[in-house]
């Protein structure tokens, strides 16, 4: 069975469990409650667990000491020419 073929089957008995309860609630259970919560809880994750971008703490430290020291940043000059890098 593919990956997509159990996303298949998970999102349908997800979303039975969602109809249960709203449409049946008398007769819906503990199992349609654990379900519906758990795939809720479930589709939280891609948010809260995202990896960080990477921070570049060193750059940003040169940067920072080139800008105290006054120093221009490497790169074009405003008449075409290019500036050394420091």
């Amino acid at each position: 069975m593919t990956l997509a073929a159990v996303a298949l089957v998970a999102g349908a008995v997800w979303w039975w469990a969602v109809l249960r309860l709203v449409l049946a609630p008398a007769g819906s259970g503990a199992v349609e409650a654990t379900v519906v919560a758990g795939g809720w809880g479930l589709s939280l994750l891609p948010v809260h667990v995202a990896a960080a971008r990477p921070k570049r703490p060193r750059l940003t430290a040169v940067r920072e000491w080139r800008h105290r020291r006054g120093a221009a940043p490497a790169g074009p000059e405003p008449d075409g020419g290019v500036r050394p890098a420091l």
